[in-house]
């Protein structure tokens, strides 16, 4: 290990990752070799951020949620009959307890669907919207157990089914079963996110626009509710290096190997993300809400773990890995760029799912894939196809196939081509969501909007993708990540008129809107 490597790169993240504050540490064998924090966890009172600042870890408190199901009920498959009794409108057979686990659930995430349903983007989310959204579940984006897709609300649910069962509140029971057990005292359930304990801030902006507090109104509980220190984080850590050899170990438990139904190995579960670093097995997990950013990753085999904390909205994970790198003294890396002419470029979608694709060229003979949150670049391979740790684009006869090994979905991409008639003005409604979708021309210029339980939502310039699919951008959303472009794709009766419409994105596929 090269301390002094290591101690120059903490040195160079308040920089490299300006804002607010943050805070960081790694430990190996279970010892802490560097802790260090800087800036504000409130600029405006100069209140520091200090290894004792609580923060929101956001989606790291997924992995909590699943330890104490597995703490409290060892087979979770006694709650299926409880979860099913919870989706009491669904017309297809239920997802199990473990599908919520690996988020295999088919269920489509919350947060997207509430944007379908009006909610202002800043708007309050609480417990009973979650409920009122939940209950109206009747179909599945696909069925359970075969594929992968992000979905917060599995979580929420088996925070709720856990103190249905118990007759136990979830934060008490996370105090009792794992944050006094693993000595993190400051951890707690904070699940008005609009405030912290503490005093804390989360901020948005950037050192050129300058950083303001950051609004968040959401209720999570199991999804994204719980706060803690970096010092209960570094506990957590070392709970995890002495319990390394107990088999029946919770971080053991949470860890072990996942399938999808049909035996495919699966790289998420247990709110755990299994994945590579440096050519090394590790876990992991990010976290973000609007103003927070989290990150935490445990190699086994080098018992070694990187945690951080921001309050802004700078990368946790780029943050952790240049941290392993330099406490693993890894080599930096030295590309070999590929070139050659790709023709992959274009506008496509993705038949099952019906959601947009869109592959554009990118630097250094990279593509840059749009399909799911955010873009995948993929890297040129010398037998023609492109590669992400994720993604693989590669010819299929004249066509192009897209497979995602995480998401268990290999497919043939549907090329759009042509114009997109602007003849779609009109109202289309989902009877699922009891929501509307609206499409208006103002001075030539196409708009849609959504509305339902929680509001109108605001009306956004729809953009062309080819034939009857457009795309109604939500560049913010309830929570800090929206859900990015939904695709909209028309359909049309024997006379050529707009009659539907299928509506979704990468959270939340295939609902069907009924012209009004």
């Amino acid at each position: 290990m090269s301390t002094h490597r290591l101690s120059r790169t903490l040195a160079s993240l308040p920089v490299r990752f300006m804002g607010p504050g943050g805070a960081v540490a790694v430990l190996r064998d279970g010892e802490l070799i560097e802790r260090h924090a800087w800036g504000w966890a409130d600029a405006e009172r100069r209140i520091p951020f200090t290894p004792q600042t609580m923060s929101l870890i956001c989606s790291i408190s997924k992995q909590f949620t699943c330890a104490l199901l597995l703490d409290l009920f060892p087979d979770p498959s006694v709650l299926d009959g409880d979860l099913r009794r919870r989706l009491p409108l669904l017309e297809e057979e239920a997802p199990t307890v473990l599908d919520l686990c690996h988020n295999q659930s088919g269920l489509r995430d919350y947060w997207a669907t509430a944007m379908l349903c009006g909610a202002p983007v800043e708007g309050v989310f609480g417990m009973a919207d979650a409920d009122r959204l939940i209950s109206r579940t009747r179909s599945l984006h696909f069925a359970a157990g075969t594929r992968y897709s992000y979905c917060n609300q599995n979580f929420r649910l088996l925070s709720d089914l856990i103190e249905q069962r118990t007759g136990q509140s979830y934060g008490d029971l996370l105090r009792a079963h794992l944050f006094d057990r693993a000595g993190m005292p400051l951890a707690r359930l904070n699940a008005d996110t609009s405030r912290v304990a503490g005093g804390t801030l989360g901020y948005e902006g950037t050192v050129a626009t300058g950083f303001r507090p950051a609004v968040n109104h959401i209720v999570w509980t199991g999804d994204a509710g719980i706060s803690a220190s970096l010092d209960d984080m570094i506990a957590w850590e070392q709970f995890i290096d002495t319990t390394r050899d107990d088999a029946e170990g919770l971080y053991n438990r949470l860890s072990a190997p996942v399938t999808f139904k049909d035996g495919t190995p699966a790289v998420y579960g247990f709110g755990l993300a299994r994945a590579t670093a440096f050519g090394r097995r590790a876990t992991c997990h990010e976290g973000g809400l609007r103003g927070w950013r989290s990150f935490r990753i445990n190699l086994p085999e080098d018992r070694l773990s990187a945690v951080v904390l921001f309050n802004h909205m700078a990368d946790p994970r780029a943050c952790a890995f240049d941290l392993l790198a330099a406490a693993l003294d890894v080599p930096e890396p030295v590309e070999t760029i590929i070139t050659g002419e790709s023709g992959f470029a274009g506008r496509y979608l993705e038949p099952e799912s019906g959601v947009a694709v869109r592959i554009e060229p990118a630097a250094e003979q990279r593509l840059s894939l749009k399909f799911g949150h955010g873009a995948d670049v993929l890297a040129a391979t010398e037998d023609g196809d492109f590669l992400s740790t994720a993604v693989r684009l590669y010819r299929d006869g004249d066509g192009i196939s897209m497979t995602r090994h995480h998401e268990n979905l290999s497919s043939l991409l549907v090329r759009c081509e042509g114009d997109s008639p602007t003849d779609i003005e009109g109202v289309f409604h989902s009877e699922e969501l009891a929501a509307d979708l609206t499409c208006v021309s103002a001075g030539g210029a196409l708009y849609g909007a959504f509305s339902g339980m929680f509001g109108r939502g605001a009306m956004e310039a729809l953009l062309p993708h080819g034939g009857d699919t457009w795309l109604l951008p939500m560049p913010r959303a309830l929570d800090q990540s929206p859900p990015g472009d939904w695709t909209l794709t028309f359909e049309r009766d024997g006379k050529g008129l707009v009659v539907a419409v299928q509506v979704g994105c990468w959270l939340a596929r295939d609902i069907r809107y009924r012209r009004v």
